[in-house]
């Protein structure tokens, strides 16, 4: 597709009347956290297609920062949980506990119950913890002592992990890994962003003051609530919904992978294509939106073989490989 595609309809418009994303959510959080561009936008599509994330990057690259940035601008709820060996579904989710005064138990919501919630080293945790955490993820509810609560609208788990550290840790299984709609690799900003970060702290910035992020006017809920309205709208023409196809039915057969992408795969590159192309101003998605997204959307969901791995062949490479063989269409 060329720049002379139609504008976005009147649909998309409705939805950016109360305001334009890239003004109002990206630039805000891009002056917060620096040299993370990538990050930030990755994170929104991933508010926007309704789905979950795993933050993977080195302690001090800005991972919590960006969570608290975007619930900021988006005038979210934001709920953290340090994971740990000995942290217990109940310590997430929430425990119903006895009321002398009532003579009655009463549910205490625990701290998943927030719009953005960051679920920082979360292979920490033990599976059963973890897995209460992807339950809710998928359900979007919880259920304590038989009684299912559900969880806010704009409910985004924001998952992180350390790649280096691997001592004390639980490994997500495969099973788990794909309930993610991305992996968001968190790398090191480049050195005019590390500059600007010690500017932002000598004009007073502080990461624990959101009063100092300079995010005046926020976004409301009923805003949000629009543009992943807007995002459901959005045409992914059938050429591209077979590029789709193609493309992850492609990792089945390289001979690279030990394990390929699983229908979900598609279906998750699918959303987050259209939530790409509503955060670029179009009411249709293109291919450059699925290329773009291929690899935060796959990387985690294949497997290479141990051929490949002792080659230092890493997933991105591959998938880069298998985009250049397939003819996207025009």
């Amino acid at each position: 597709m060329t720049d002379s595609e139609p504008q976005p309809s009147s649909l998309l418009d409705e939805a950016n009347t109360v305001s334009d994303l890239e003004a109002t959510v990206i630039t805000p959080v891009r002056k917060i956290v620096r040299g993370q561009d990538r990050v930030i936008r990755q994170m929104a599509v991933t508010l926007l297609a309704r789905g979950h994330a795993l933050l993977e990057g080195v302690p001090g690259t800005a991972k919590t920062l960006a969570v608290r940035a975007l619930a900021r601008t988006l005038g979210l709820k934001f709920g953290r949980v340090q994971f740990t060996p000995d942290l217990m579904p109940t310590d997430l989710i929430g425990v119903s506990l006895l009321d002398s005064s009532r003579t009655a138990f009463v549910y205490r919501p625990g701290p998943i119950f927030a719009d953005l919630v960051l679920a920082d080293e979360i292979n920490r945790a033990p599976a059963k913890t973890q897995a209460a955490l992807l339950e809710a993820m998928e359900e979007r509810q919880v259920t304590v002592d038989g009684e299912s609560r559900a969880l806010p609208d704009a409910f985004t788990v924001f998952a992180t992990q350390n790649p280096v550290e691997h001592e004390g840790t639980y490994p997500l299984p495969e099973a788990q890994l794909d309930r993610f709609l991305m992996k968001i690799v968190v790398d090191y900003p480049d050195e005019e962003a590390e500059r600007a970060i010690l500017d932002n702290y000598s004009e007073g910035f502080r990461s624990d003051d959101q009063d100092t992020f300079g995010i005046a006017a926020p976004l409301s809920r009923e805003q949000v609530v629009a543009h992943r309205a807007a995002v459901e709208r959005v045409h992914v023409d059938e050429r591209i919904r077979r590029y789709i196809t193609d493309l992850v039915r492609a990792t089945r057969s390289s001979p690279s992978f030990a394990l390929g992408a699983s229908p979900r795969a598609g279906v998750a590159l699918f959303l987050a294509s259209r939530a790409e192309a509503h955060l670029s101003g179009r009411d249709f998605a293109i291919p450059d939106d699925v290329k773009r997204l291929a690899f935060p959307v796959l990387r985690h969901r294949v497997l290479l073989t141990a051929d490949a791995e002792v080659e230092g062949r890493t997933s991105d490479v591959e998938l880069r490989q298998l985009l250049e063989s397939l003819e996207a269409p025009r």
